[in-house]
């Protein structure tokens, strides 16, 4: 069985990379499919094997809701931003809106990335 987990998991990881998955995506991707393995096993009554699924799919449960939380930090960072240089556009002040569109870029780069 764990070979088949290994390489289930490469497959993902490689349609992932190809495809332009997030790393969020992936871990809940991987999340979906072990909770699954452990449903199908808790029916055949296997709760050992139930047990092993179900950890793994509670780990990439986690991973992806970090991810996702570190993401939606990041989103909130660039509304902040886009919000003042708005504020700054409007009333005339290029150099200070353009600090801020500098600022909202990076945190935009970073949730896109996470």
């Amino acid at each position: 069985m764990n070979k088949v987990t290994t390489a289930l998991s490469m497959i993902v990881f490689l349609f992932a990379m190809g495809t332009g998955i997030s790393y969020a995506e992936m871990h809940g991707d991987k999340a979906l499919m072990h909770a699954q393995l452990a449903a199908q096993h808790g029916r055949k009554g296997h709760a050992d094997v139930l047990t092993k699924h179900a950890q793994t799919a509670l780990e990439h449960a986690q991973a992806s809701q970090k991810a996702h939380m570190a993401r939606a930090k990041h989103m909130e960072e660039a509304i902040t931003h886009l919000n003042a240089a708005i504020e700054h556009g409007k009333a005339g002040h290029a150099d200070i809106a353009t600090k801020h569109m500098n600022q909202a870029i990076e945190h935009i780069k970073a949730a896109n990335h996470k």
